[in-house]
C-alpha cells in the first residue's frame, strides 16, 4: 500500500510540475497576445482617410481676423506615381524598403537584420521601418520616438496595407515625404533642387533625392553638395547590389556633378508685408513647426492701409521720375535679367511702415515698388540707411530733459573749427547754406537747422544722446561722435518708425510687431505677442518735443503738407541726408505713427534739393489721410500737469523784472516737472508773477513766436 501511495504521490507531483511549466509558457504568450491586441485595437481608432490628406499651407489673417493670404507651410505639388521617374522609384525602394512589394506592412526580415547589426555594433544605428510604417508615422499622430510608438506604428501599418494597394501606398509616400528646404513631395523637391519635373529626373538626381529622405536638411544639395554626393553614391551602390542598374550606369551617375538649378516656385506671399510675416515666423517657431503647416497666423496688418501705402508710394515715385530734374533710370523701362534677380534695382525705390500707437502692431509695411522684381525688403534690416535730420527730435528731447527750454536762445551762426568738443575741425553747415543769428531752440527743430541742432546736442550731451538712440531701438552700435546730433548714422525704417512712437506715447516706446497670435492645427494658441513697452524718454521732454513737431507740419520744413490737402492734427519730422541721397518723413497722429523713406538701393543723389518734404511727405499725407477713416486722428494731448510760466531766454530760468526790461522774458506752458526752479541772475530785478497750474491739461502751449523774435531783436540791439 505504501508503494502504491508513493507512486501516486510522484505522479501527482509530475502533473503539478508540468502544469506549472505550461503556465509559465502560456503567461508570456498571453502577455504578448494581450499587447498585440491592445495596440491592434488602438490602431483601429485612427481614421485612415487622413493618410491621404496632405497638410495645407499656413493661413494668415489680417487685423480683423479675415483671411489675408496663405504662407508656405507644407509646400507641396502632388503627382501620380506614373508621373515620377522610374529611377526615383527604384532608388527610393533601394534606400528605404527593398522588400516593399514582398511584405505586408512590416518587414520582419529587415527587422531581424537590423537587430543583428545593432547588436554587433553595440548601438542602435540601423532602423527597420518599412515605407508603410513611415507613411503611418508621417500621416497620423502616433506619439514620440519610443517602443510604444513603434508598436502602434506597426499595427497601423498593417491596417494601411489592408486598406490601400501597394501602388497607392507608394504614391501617398512620395507626395508626403519631406525633402528639406520647405519642400514636401518629390515633385516639389525636383523643381526646387533641379528645376525639372519629377518625371524627368535622371539616375544621379533620383539617387540624390532618395538620399535626402533620412536627413533632408543635413544633405541638401543646395547647402551641402558634398554630403549629397556621398548619400547619392550610397544609394547607387545599393541599386547596383540589387542589380537594378548596371555598373556602367552607376559609374556614369557617380561622375555627375551635384549641381542645383532650382526653379523659382510660385509663392503665395506676394508682397513685402508677407515677407515680414515669414521673417518673424522663422524667429518664433522651429522649422518643423512651420513646415508641417496648418498654422493659423493672426497678424496686425490692415489691408486697407496696406493697399493705400503701396499705391501712394508707387504714385509718388512715378511722379518724381517724370520731373525734369530727375536723371536716372525709370521703373517703366526696367527689364529684369533672364538669369535671375538683380541684387539691387537701378530705379528709384521707397519704403513705408505704419504702426498702431496703442499696441505697436504694424498696420502696413511696404519694402519696395515691385516684389516680383525685387524681394529685398527696404523697410527691414539689413536695409539700413543714414537717417539725417529725422533723428534731431531725440536730440532736442534729451536736451529738454537736461533743463533746456524751447524758447532758450541758441545761435544759428556757422560753427567755428574746434567749437564742438571732440570733433576737431568739423564744421557742419545748414542744408540751405544760410545762417541766422540767435534764435529760440524751437526754431532749430521746426526748421531743421543743423548748426543749432549740433549746439543743442552739446547741451544734451553725447553720452546721453547715444544712450537714448539705443534705448529707443535705433541700433546697438550707435557711433560715439557729435555727428550723430544730425543723424549721421544708419538704421532701418521699421526701427525708426517704432522709435517715433515715444512721442505720442508720453516717452514710452512700443515694440513694433506684425504677428499677434499663432494657433496650431487644432486652434490651440502656441504664441501670443508680448506687447513690449520700453520707457525711453522723460514724458515731459517727449511732450515738449512733440509740440514742436506739430509746428513742423504747420510752419516748418513740412508746411507743404497743407498744400497737399493734409488737415489732420499731427506731428512729424523731415529727414534729408548728405547730397540728397535719402529722403525721410516720419510723423504721427494720436492713433498711428508712419515712416516713409525714398532713395536708391545704391545711394546716389535723387534730385538736386531733394528734401524729405518734397519726396517722402506726399506719400505720408496720402496714407495718413486715408488711414484716419479707420483710425480717427484727434488732437494730440498731454497727460501731464501743465503750468504757465515766464522764463528768460538767456538764462533759461524764471524771468525777473530785469528780464522784462531787457526783452528776454517770454511766457510758455510747460509740464510741471520742467518748470525752472532757479530765478534769472543775469538781469537782476524781482521774480515776475506767473499763472497758477493749468486745470485744463489739454491746453496747447502758446509760444507767441512774433513776440519772441521782437524780444531777441531788442535784447541784441535791434529795433
Amino acid at each position: 500500500m505504501k508503494l502504491l501511495a508513493r507512486a501516486s504521490s510522484k505522479k501527482r507531483g509530475r502533473k503539478f510540475r508540468l502544469s506549472w511549466k505550461l503556465a509559465l509558457l502560456t503567461l508570456p504568450l498571453a502577455a504578448v497576445f494581450s499587447v498585440i491586441a491592445f495596440y491592434a485595437l488602438w490602431a483601429q481608432t485612427f481614421d485612415l482617410k487622413t493618410v491621404g490628406e496632405m497638410p495645407e499651407r499656413n493661413t494668415v489673417f489680417d487685423v480683423d481676423g479675415k483671411i489675408y493670404s496663405r504662407l508656405a507651410g507644407a509646400n507641396r505639388l502632388k503627382v501620380a506615381l506614373n508621373e515620377v521617374s522610374p529611377f526615383f522609384v527604384d532608388a527610393l525602394l533601394a534606400r528605404e524598403d527593398t522588400r516593399f512589394f514582398d511584405h505586408g506592412g512590416i518587414d520582419w526580415r529587415g527587422i531581424a537584420r537590423a537587430l543583428v547589426r545593432d547588436v554587433l555594433s553595440g548601438s542602435a544605428k540601423e532602423g527597420a521601418s518599412s515605407i508603410t510604417q513611415q507613411l503611418a508615422r508621417n500621416s497620423l499622430p502616433l506619439g514620440g520616438r519610443n517602443l510604444s510608438r513603434k508598436l502602434l506604428e506597426a499595427m497601423v501599418a498593417l491596417r494601411i496595407e489592408h486598406d490601400f494597394t501597394k501602388q497607392q501606398i507608394l504614391e501617398l509616400y512620395i507626395n508626403r515625404i519631406y525633402f528639406g528646404s520647405g519642400c514636401y513631395g518629390v515633385e516639389t523637391a525636383s523643381l526646387a533642387y533641379f528645376g525639372k519635373n519629377a518625371a524627368k529626373l535622371n539616375l544621379s538626381e533620383a539617387a540624390i533625392l532618395a538620399g535626402l529622405i533620412r536627413s533632408p536638411n543635413r544633405f541638401s544639395p543646395l547647402k551641402n553638395p558634398e554630403g549629397a554626393a556621398l548619400q547619392r553614391d550610397a544609394v547607387l551602390n545599393r541599386l547596383l547590389e540589387l542589380k537594378k542598374i548596371s555598373a556602367a550606369q552607376a559609374d556614369q551617375a557617380r561622375l555627375a556633378k551635384v549641381a542645383s538649378h532650382p526653379k523659382r516656385l510660385a509663392q503665395i506671399q506676394e508682397n513685402y508685408a508677407m515677407d515680414a510675416v515669414q521673417r518673424d515666423l522663422n524667429l518664433l517657431l522651429t522649422p518643423d513647426q512651420i513646415d508641417t503647416g496648418g498654422l493659423y497666423i493672426y497678424t496686425t496688418l490692415d489691408p486697407t492701409v496696406q493697399v493705400t501705402a503701396t499705391q501712394a508710394l508707387e504714385t509718388q515715385l512715378s511722379k518724381i521720375e517724370h520731373q525734369s530734374n530727375f536723371h536716372h533710370p525709370v521703373k517703366a523701362n526696367y527689364r529684369p535679367p533672364e538669369d535671375g534677380e538683380d541684387s539691387s534695382m537701378p530705379y528709384l525705390q521707397g519704403a513705408l511702415v505704419a504702426i498702431d500707437n496703442s499696441s505697436g502692431g504694424i498696420r502696413a509695411l511696404v519694402g519696395g515698388r515691385d516684389y516680383a522684381q525685387s524681394k529685398f525688403n527696404r523697410a527691414l534690416p539689413p536695409a539700413n540707411r543714414q537717417i539725417g535730420s529725422s533723428f534731431k527730435p531725440f536730440v532736442y528731447a534729451v536736451a529738454f530733459t537736461h533743463g533746456l527750454l524751447p524758447g532758450a536762445a541758441i545761435s544759428d551762426g556757422p560753427i567755428e573749427p574746434g567749437e564742438i568738443q571732440g570733433a576737431g575741425n568739423w564744421t557742419p553747415g545748414n542744408s540751405d547754406g544760410t545762417y541766422g543769428g540767435v534764435q529760440p531752440v524751437s526754431y532749430g527743430l521746426i526748421h531743421s537747422r543743423n548748426t543749432m541742432s549740433v549746439r543743442v546736442g552739446e547741451i544734451a550731451g553725447l553720452d546721453d544722446v547715444q544712450k537714448v538712440a539705443t534705448t529707443v531701438g535705433l541700433g546697438e552700435n550707435i557711433p560715439h561722435g557729435p555727428a550723430i546730433f544730425i543723424g549721421s548714422f544708419e538704421t532701418n525704417l521699421k526701427d525708426l518708425t517704432a522709435a517715433y512712437t515715444v512721442f505720442p506715447n508720453a516717452g514710452v516706446r512700443k515694440q513694433a510687431y506684425i504677428i499677434e497670435r499663432i494657433d496650431d492645427q487644432d486652434h490651440h494658441p502656441i504664441y501670443r505677442a508680448a506687447h513690449v513697452t520700453v520707457p525711453a524718454l522723460d514724458p515731459g521732454s517727449a511732450w515738449m518735443t512733440s509740440e514742436l513737431m506739430e509746428q513742423v507740419l504747420t510752419t516748418g520744413t513740412a508746411a507743404s503738407a497743407k498744400s497737399l490737402g493734409f488737415k489732420l492734427p499731427a506731428a512729424g519730422k523731415t529727414g534729408t541726408t548728405n547730397d540728397y541721397k535719402d529722403a525721410w518723413f516720419v510723423g504721427y497722429t494720436n492713433a498711428l505713427t508712419c515712416g516713409v523713406w525714398v532713395g536708391f538701393d545704391q545711394p546716389t543723389t535723387i534730385i538736386p534739393k531733394g528734401y524729405g518734404a518734397a519726396l517722402a511727405l506726399p506719400v505720408w499725407t496720402q496714407v495718413m489721410t486715408k488711414a484716419a477713416q479707420r483710425y480717427p486722428a484727434e488732437q494730440l494731448q498731454s497727460t501731464l500737469p501743465m503750468t504757465r510760466v515766464t522764463v528768460c531766454t538767456i538764462s533759461n530760468h524764471l524771468a525777473t523784472t530785469g528780464c522784462n526790461a531787457a526783452g528776454t522774458a517770454y511766457e510758455i506752458t510747460l509740464p510741471e516737472g520742467h518748470v525752472p526752479e532757479a530765478v534769472c541772475e543775469i538781469h537782476g530785478g524781482t521774480q515776475t508773477q506767473f499763472a497758477q497750474k493749468l486745470q485744463d491739461t489739454t491746453q496747447k502751449v502758446i509760444t507767441a513766436p512774433n513776440r519772441l523774435f521782437q524780444s531777441f531783436r531788442k535784447f541784441f540791439g535791434g529795433k
